[in-house]
C-alpha cells in the first residue's frame, strides 16, 4: 500500500482545526450549565425573599437570603397590590455580551 506524498499533515492540519471547535463548544455548554443553575437559584431567592418580607421580616433579612443563595445578586422590592413581589437579578459567567438573569416572585402580603 503507498501514500500519496501530497497527504502528508492533513490528518495534523484537520485535528488542529476540529479541537479548538470542539473546546469553544464545550466551554459554552458548560457555561449555559452553569447559568442554567444559577437561574434556578435565582428563583428559589426571589420565592423566599418575597415570602420573607410578606410575612412583615425586615427586608435587610430578606436581601441576606438572597446573597446568600446566589452570590452577587441584587435585590428589589415591591408591592402589588395585596402582594409583596421580589426581583432578584444577576449576572452570568459567560463572557457574552446577553442581559443579566432575573427572576420574580410574589407572596400575598401578611400570609404564613
Amino acid at each position: 500500500m503507498s501514500r500519496r506524498l501530497d497527504d502528508a499533515g492533513a490528518a495534523a492540519a484537520e485535528f488542529a482545526v476540529a479541537v479548538p471547535a470542539v473546546v469553544v463548544v464545550l466551554l459554552l455548554a458548560i457555561g449555559m450549565l452553569n447559568a442554567s443553575g444559577t437561574q434556578v437559584r435565582l428563583e428559589q431567592a426571589a420565592a423566599h425573599a418575597a415570602r420573607l418580607v410578606a410575612r412583615g421580616e425586615d427586608p435587610a433579612r430578606a436581601a441576606g437570603v438572597v446573597t446568600k443563595l446566589v452570590g452577587g445578586a441584587s435585590l428589589t422590592l415591591h408591592e402589588d397590590g395585596d402582594f409583596v413581589c421580589a426581583a432578584v437579578s444577576a449576572s452570568h459567567a459567560l463572557p457574552l455580551p446577553l442581559p443579566a438573569l432575573q427572576a420574580t416572585s410574589c407572596a400575598l402580603a401578611g400570609g404564613l
